[in-house]
């Protein structure tokens, strides 16, 4: 299963060292933050393909850079002026054609937090001044767009809220790159006020959200009782038979979607919600993170379990149902497995 989910990354991975989402019609694009969790698993292991996936998006910062220079001076006014979350697959220009929630401090911070964590294990991850100066820029433009009280559309790119998950990205990202760049002191300190200001929430319409689980893993962020009472959070209110679902009323590929349509109160979807396969790995690696590492283990054969067949885990299933959406395979669920059952292999050889 760890081979074929790996070659399921492979088959993903374009060219240039980027991946999209999924092969589906749907998915067939670059997000940043997909490709910072999808090329996660290769970290500590030989070869470019880690290193190449963020020369890459330091290409894009530069191509657009004169885009990050205007942001660097004004916060922006309109969704589209942000830094782009999504791109075409094949040149990774931005797409104009379509409307998109665009605004996702999280997906800066991810990349910022990718870079420092590539570095801290000794790749090569800037290859010139130019790349620490675009470096320096994201650090100015979380700044400037004030990450810690701008209201974002977060990891699931809907409705803008301060959005904890978001926050601690940022926190987590600014931190992870300042041994090379000039990151203020205040610039963190506010991200932290912000993050135990809303803590346990999500937001101050969302008490507990799936993404809430990256403040524990890759971030982090919440350890011992605080990450204990996120996890138990989750597990309590979003834990389903096939997954997690991201949120309490979310209506993305809900079972009523289809039939009653989108934007109704969230309490119209309870019950039908989509179950996230990369829940499963996502808890495992928390539970690594707290040191529950048979829970982590039952997680792991859990996410086995929903497997299509062998390394192939679809985006999600629908409520209460084996029947998975079209976005299969989806390559960040892919990578959290391999995270998930290479790290429980390794606590397991270590404890022998």
């Amino acid at each position: 299963m760890l081979l074929e989910s790996y070659q399921v990354l492979e088959r993903l991975r374009l060219p240039h060292g980027l991946y999209i989402a999924s092969p589906s019609e749907q998915y067939s694009y670059v997000w940043l933050r997909d490709c910072v969790y999808m090329s996660m698993p290769f970290l500590n292991k030989p070869g470019d393909v880690y290193e190449k996936a963020y020369h890459r998006m330091l290409d894009l910062f530069r191509e657009y850079e004169w885009k990050l220079d205007i942001l660097c001076r004004h916060k922006p006014t309109w969704e589209w002026e942000y830094i782009h979350a999504r791109y075409r697959a094949d040149d990774v220009t931005e797409i104009h054609d379509q409307t998109w929630g665009h605004v996702q401090h999280d997906m800066i911070g991810a990349v910022l937090f990718g870079i420092g964590s590539g570095l801290q294990a000794g790749r090569p991850m800037l290859r010139d001044e130019k790349d620490k100066e675009i470096v320096q820029k994201l650090v100015q433009y979380l700044q400037n767009v004030q990450y810690w009280c701008d209201p974002d559309n977060g990891m699931w790119e809907e409705r803008r809220e301060v959005h904890a998950s978001s926050v601690g990205a940022c926190v987590a990202g600014l931190k992870a790159v300042e041994s090379i760049v000039d990151v203020p002191d205040h610039l963190v300190k506010a991200g932290l006020r912000t993050l135990f200001g809303l803590f346990p929430r999500e937001s101050s319409d969302r008490s507990v959200d799936l993404a809430q689980l990256s403040l524990i893993y890759p971030y982090r962020l919440f350890t011992g009782l605080l990450g204990e009472m996120i996890a138990a959070r989750v597990e309590r209110e979003l834990l389903r038979k096939r997954g997690v679902i991201r949120y309490r009323g979310d209506s993305y590929y809900s079972t009523l979607e289809q039939e009653h349509g989108r934007g109704h109160p969230p309490a119209f979807y309870e019950g039908t919600e989509a179950e996230w396969t990369f829940g499963f790995p996502w808890l495992a690696l928390c539970a690594l993170e707290l040191g529950h590492r048979d829970k982590a283990e039952a997680y792991v054969r859990r996410t086995e379990d929903i497997m299509l067949k062998p390394g192939v885990l679809p985006e999600l299933y629908y409520s209460g149902t084996p029947v998975p959406n079209p976005n299969t395979p989806f390559g960040w669920s892919g990578a959290m497995y391999i995270l998930a059952k290479e790290a429980v292999q390794s606590k397991y050889e270590k404890k022998i």
